[in-house]
């Protein structure tokens, strides 16, 4: 039996815009994603000689065939024409789940990336991310990490330059959003203003904490906030202790800030940390 490691990193959106339904009821999307350093754990045992089985420490996460991490496995094998003889994933869960923070999706990634070393990398990170497009919207980037622009369902990425170190509070309060209601409610809604993506990607380019931070923009965030005042509230704390900027993340409910100081960061955390047991500082990855 062999046993692989491979770190899943949480996903933010600097930018998301939804540019329209498509025929078959999804919509196309355009966001630059960024990694950051919140992270799960994974473990691959292969050669188990047993029937495929998945375990995680946290027990709303489902463990059998409907987990992307699983999903993500399938695929692979199936795509390489490979049998692993027998397979256990473990899964060590920090990422925040029904956050907008790519929890899910990163571990898809993870298991994609670990497999394909494993096995002497026969696919490129491109093909890799293809097959996670068969997994999940959010799984290519989460493949890929890094900053990206993703467009389309999330299938088609490009690679940008990395934004400069800087350090991010997440805060993720007490609800949830049902992700296919608020894609509902967005195409009966008039979307006000949205992110200036050539914008946003100049800033990246200039390696602009600032500039990044002014850029930031979600077209779901009004969406969400118009029945979930709070978040408006977690922004506030964010902004008053030194946040260049802040925003909700996907669609939601996690609101992240930019800091350019881990000292600042801290200060906000505590602060949150008064109110919410989901606060992190992280680091762009």
């Amino acid at each position: 039996m062999d046993t692989i490691y491979e770190g899943a990193l949480a996903k933010i959106n600097l930018t998301l815009d939804v540019l329209g339904k498509r025929g078959d009821g999804y919509h196309d999307l355009q966001s630059i994603m960024q990694t950051i350093s919140i992270r799960d754990d994974i473990t691959l045992h292969l050669g188990t000689g047993e029937p495929w089985k998945l375990v995680c420490d946290k027990d709303w996460v489902p463990t059998d065939e409907r987990n992307l991490a699983w999903k993500a496995a399938k695929v692979f094998f199936e795509t390489l024409g490979k049998d692993p003889n027998g397979l256990a994933i473990e899964i060590v869960k920090r990422i925040p789940g029904e956050a907008g923070l790519g929890g899910g999706s990163a571990d898809a990634g993870a298991v994609l990336r670990a497999l394909n070393r494993y096995y002497d990398s026969p696919l490129s990170v491109y093909a890799l991310c293809e097959l996670g497009a068969q997994v999940g919207s959010d799984v290519p980037f989460c493949t890929l990490c890094g900053t990206a622009m993703v467009e389309g369902r999330g299938e088609r990425l490009r690679k940008l330059p990395d934004i400069p170190e800087m350090f991010f509070v997440v805060c993720k309060p007490d609800f949830s959003v049902s992700t296919p209601e608020l894609y509902q409610k967005l195409d009966e809604t008039a979307i006000a203003h949205r992110p200036d993506q050539r914008a946003m990607e100049a800033a990246i380019a200039k390696g602009d904490l600032a500039e990044i931070a002014d850029k930031l923009g979600n077209v779901f965030e009004p969406v969400v906030i118009s029945q979930h005042l709070e978040l408006n509230y977690i922004k506030s704390i964010l902004n008053s202790y030194g946040s260049y900027g802040q925003q909700m993340t996907g669609s939601g409910s996690a609101v992240f800030g930019i800091f350019d100081s881990f000292e600042y960061a801290a200060v906000a955390c505590t602060m949150l940390k008064d109110n919410y047991s989901e606060v992190f500082i992280a680091k762009n990855a």
